[in-house]
């Protein structure tokens, strides 16, 4: 029998209900933040329109993935989504099907083309660890924190920076805490220390990295603000100061809303920045093969 999802998603509701009854009950700050947080896991954990396991017929499969039956026949044709099973007359697909769907839109979304994902596709099912190269493990299954803080032994934590005053810059900076004893830290942005040690590997000093870091933050944050209003006068329409919260059915559609406005408000950032960066690298690199040319051409005059 196909698995319909239901409506709204009875899974995500019932997490979300349950962190709103200990909310109503308690106010105070810190337990408000708590489930904040809370609210936000649950969503992505149990996103709209899901269901934890079946089987789809393929309008069913097309609308779980956010895509299209044309799309996913085109990827039949191209190899890249094995078969239904059939049922009688009926083709049916399952969540192997809906989880390789995902990860074919989630490639394709990033610019590979099909021939690539073919590759990739073939790779992953040979056991390579595709999901740490292309950071698709987030797209399949989701998590609402971009990145999450990981503790070590202090020591392991100066090991990974290696530099001890950039360590400090790092702990003024909120990147890295320590615990009151000293004994531990725990980086705050993992990713972006990552990515710190990757760019240090072309000569570029941590230092130089930080001073970036110091200058883009604040830019960023503007961005996500301009951004973040947007969603926010949408969600004041219904969750208003003063008044009693909307039921919890009201209150999962809202905060699902707004997971989906993250990613694609993340997207359309990611597209637009790699356009201008891609833009100014051009507009730089042709300024200094003209400068130099024109400094030849003098010198040979």
């Amino acid at each position: 029998m196909t698995s319909r999802p239901a409506e709204p998603p009875r899974q995500q509701a019932g997490a979300i209900s349950t962190i709103l009854k200990g909310l109503r009950r308690r106010v105070q700050r810190d337990v408000i933040d708590t489930a904040v947080a809370q609210l936000f896991e649950a969503a992505v954990r149990h996103p709209r329109g899901t269901v934890a396991s079946g089987e789809y017929r393929i309008d069913d499969l097309a609308r779980l993935a956010g895509t299209t039956t044309r799309n996913i026949r085109v990827y039949r044709d191209r190899g890249l989504l094995h078969p239904p099973f059939r049922v009688g007359r009926l083709a049916l697909f399952n969540d192997t099907h809906l989880t390789r769907l995902r990860l074919i839109s989630s490639m394709l979304d990033r610019g590979y083309n099909i021939a690539h994902v073919r590759e990739m596709l073939t790779a992953w099912e040979q056991g390579k660890d595709l999901g740490d190269v292309l950071g698709l493990e987030t797209a399949i299954a989701g998590d609402w924190a971009a990145e999450k803080p990981t503790s070590m032994a202090i020591a392991e934590a100066r090991r990974l920076i290696d530099d001890g005053q950039a360590f400090d810059r790092l702990i003024a900076a909120g990147l890295i805490r320590v615990d009151d004893d000293g004994r531990e830290a725990t980086v705050v942005r993992p990713k972006l220390i990552e990515a710190f040690n990757e760019i240090r590997g072309f000569g570029v000093t941590i230092d130089k990295l930080i001073d970036i870091h110091e200058q883009v933050q604040p830019l960023v944050d503007q961005i996500s603000g301009i951004l973040v209003r947007a969603g926010v006068e949408h969600l004041q329409d219904h969750i208003k100061p003063g008044e009693a919260l909307p039921d919890d059915t009201e209150v999962a559609e809202l905060i699902t809303m707004l997971v989906q406005f993250r990613t694609q408000a993340v997207a359309a950032v990611t597209a637009t920045l790699a356009s201008s960066i891609e833009s100014t690298i051009e507009e730089v690199v042709s300024r200094i093969l003209a400068d130099y040319v024109e400094k030849s051409s003098d010198e040979q005059t």
